[in-house]
């Protein structure tokens, strides 16, 4: 082994050794500096964690995901706070169901888990604007990363309860995120951030930061007062990374905040993948070195409804629905080899709580479920009707601030032959369907596609729908608005004079539209190909089960599903590498028709078949194969495998 590994274990093993200290009985958590680890209750003290994130998975399931961890045999967990999931609207505060932080802490505790927290403001995490919530856009020229302390003071006082000092199990709590990442570096501001930390949590507890593996990122987010971590993953060098931590932090306990155990995935790429034997082997180096290490990823989840975030390098780069990260639990919640393996290694450092795996959650293939076409609806998305405005509006000045927005003119003048609409300042933010009197003539797209033909008559009605597909989540262009930014040229035309329609779909499907309006519902049977956005809905009966599922959507283009009013989040096959979308057993009702709404937005197939398999595909890899195959079904080891021709 090299000797630079070697001198890393000679200078942390002391961490092993027992403290000098006796027990007081009063509970704590601390930084021993003098032999470079934690110490909990005065005594030496090793976490070995994963990350998992509350708002990725239905509440009924969290003490699931934890207990699995557990089993594992972590003893900590790693959580975001994501604002905007609890402050949608500024002053309006969510703490309930899905979003009750307070009772997945509880569940933690239960479990008998420690909790590393990570309240942001920014916490990244491929999540919509890194967890900052859009209407802080409202504000110009806002920096917005500094305006927080109204959120702190009402996020700040719910934690302190559970802080382990305090009795609880949260034994340190990150000051901002990945600073160093961000273009700015201003100490000022993350002294601010650490005067609020302190004032609200108290002197003792253990504040730290995160931040990449370079001299820039930790320079820029570290300050003396907060304990500096690094994160990385398996193809960095352990010595080098470790060393660097030790120039901002010259003693105390190595830290790897974010092992990396698999890899986002953006709509185009192939499936992200980390060997198992890669983070294996890692993850056993760093824990022989004494090091504390949380695993990035330990279950992903889903991005449902619009909480995807998206990156911005050259091009604009949408994440894919699925947060399944190739991580040891799936997307799922199930266990996987690399799971089974990671248990093997962190055996070897503690020991592991009895009993067996708690098992992967059932699955069922509830088959195809044919859907029909809604007739028009924009009207009923939109009830307090259109605002009307010379120039384009932004999804921030109309104060929607996820998913679309329908903008409509007429055209000014006859186009008989083929016309150039052109978006020059490349405005449309992020893909914009544009029909002219309900025909369909084709698509914008940020960054890609800013020129498309159109022809029609003067007078005619000229509907945009546009699409927000995520806004930014990491680097200099989080400050990421929606919609039509800049104006729209149509030959040598300006377009102005526009009706823009804020669409509650979400709102509408939630209460009951459109299987509740059934008279609004029944176009003629006769399937033919449709294109452009349209909506689509059906039922499938129950049938006793309510267990996990995954939908696929083949030969449909692109667009978002809701079952039962929930957001599944947003499909793209053709596109890939996600081919199905999770359902979470829970969601689906045993004993009572369970409602799916598809909104399509460029071309329905011609079937209008959806169907409900038990395993995911989330590479486009694995469709290609599966089209080779024969159509039917085969009973392989007792599971129904539906093959995907129809």
């Amino acid at each position: 082994m090299a000797a630079g590994f070697l001198t890393f274990v000679a200078l942390n093993f002391a961490c092993l050794c027992v403290s000098g200290n006796l027990a007081s009985g009063k509970r704590s958590f601390s930084i021993d500096y003098k032999n470079n680890c934690f110490l909990k209750d005065d005594q030496p003290f090793q976490y070995i964690s994963g990350s998992i994130h509350y708002s990725r998975i239905p509440q009924y399931y969290w003490k699931d995901r934890l207990l699995k961890m557990y089993m594992t045999g972590l003893n900590a967990v790693q959580v975001y706070v994501p604002w905007n999931f609890h402050e949608g609207a500024q002053g309006v505060y969510n703490f309930t169901g899905d979003r009750d932080l307070e009772h997945f802490l509880n569940l933690a505790n239960q479990t008998g888990l420690l909790v590393i927290l990570r309240p942001g403001p920014y916490i990244c995490a491929e999540w919509e604007m890194g967890g900052l919530p859009a209407w802080l856009l409202q504000k110009p020229n806002i920096i917005l990363r500094s305006a927080v302390s109204n959120w702190f003071a009402v996020l700040l006082p719910k934690i302190k309860p559970w802080l382990y000092i305090n009795g609880g199990n949260i034994i340190s709590v990150q000051v901002e995120n990945e600073y160093g990442s961000y273009y700015a570096c201003d100490y000022n501001y993350m002294r601010h951030l650490q005067t609020l930390f302190r004032f609200f949590l108290g002197e003792d507890t253990v504040l730290f930061t995160t931040d990449g593996n370079t001299d820039k990122e930790m320079t820029c987010g570290t300050l003396e007062g907060l304990y500096a971590t690094v994160d990385f993953g398996t193809d960095t060098n352990i010595s080098e990374a470790f060393k660097r931590q030790r120039r901002f932090e010259p003693r105390g306990p190595l830290v790897n905040s974010e092992f990396y155990t698999g890899w986002l995935d953006h709509w185009g790429d192939q499936h992200a993948r980390v060997t198992t034997e890669k983070v294996s082997k890692v993850l056993g180096e760093m824990l022989t070195m004494g090091a504390n290490v949380n695993m990035y990823m330990f279950e992903g989840g889903t991005n449902f409804g619009y909480w995807n975030g998206a990156d911005h390098d050259r091009r604009f780069r949408s994440v894919v629905t699925s947060y399944d990260y190739d991580a040891p639990l799936s997307e799922a919640g199930d266990p996987t080899e690399k799971l089974l393996a990671i248990r093997d290694v962190i055996k070897q450092f503690r020991d592991i709580p009895a009993g067996p795996m708690p098992p992967a959650t059932p699955k069922f293939a509830y088959g195809f479920v044919t859907l029909k076409k809604v007739k028009s609806f924009f009207y009923t998305l939109s009830p307090m009707g259109p605002v009307q405005s010379h120039y384009p509006l932004t999804f921030e000045e109309m104060k929607q601030y996820y998913g679309y927005m329908l903008y409509r003119t007429t055209l000014p003048r006859d186009l008989s032959e083929p016309t150039p609409l052109i978006s020059p300042l490349n405005g449309v933010h992020d893909r914009a369907y544009v029909s002219v009197n309900g025909v369909y003539q084709g698509l914008l797209q940020r960054d890609t596609a800013l020129v498309m033909n159109v022809t029609g008559h003067q007078g005619d009605t000229v509907d945009i729908l546009v699409e927000n597909m995520g806004r930014v989540n990491f680097g200099s262009k989080i400050n990421d608005y929606k919609g039509l930014l800049s104006n729209l040229i149509l030959g040598k035309d300006v377009l102005t004079d526009w009706k823009i329609y804020s669409l509650d779909i979400d709102g509408a499907i939630t209460g009951g539209w459109p299987h509740s309006a059934r008279k609004q519902s029944n176009p003629p049977m006769k399937k033919e190909l449709s294109f452009g956005p349209n909506l689509y809905m059906g039922t499938f009966p129950p049938n006793g089960l309510s267990w996990d599922t995954f939908l696929k959507l083949n030969e449909w283009t692109k667009g978002q599903v809701w079952i039962n009013g929930m957001n599944l989040g947003r499909y793209w096959p053709a596109r890939g590498p996600q081919q199905t979308l999770y359902v979470p057993g829970p969601l689906l009702s045993s004993n009572q028709p369970n409602n799916i709404t598809v909104l399509e937005l460029e071309g329905a197939p011609a079937h209008l078949r959806v169907l409900f398999m038990d395993r995911p595909q989330l590479n486009t890899l694995y469709r290609h194969l599966l089209s080779t195959w024969a159509c039917g079904t085969n009973d392989t080891n007792r599971i129904t495998v539906y093959f995907y021709c129809i």
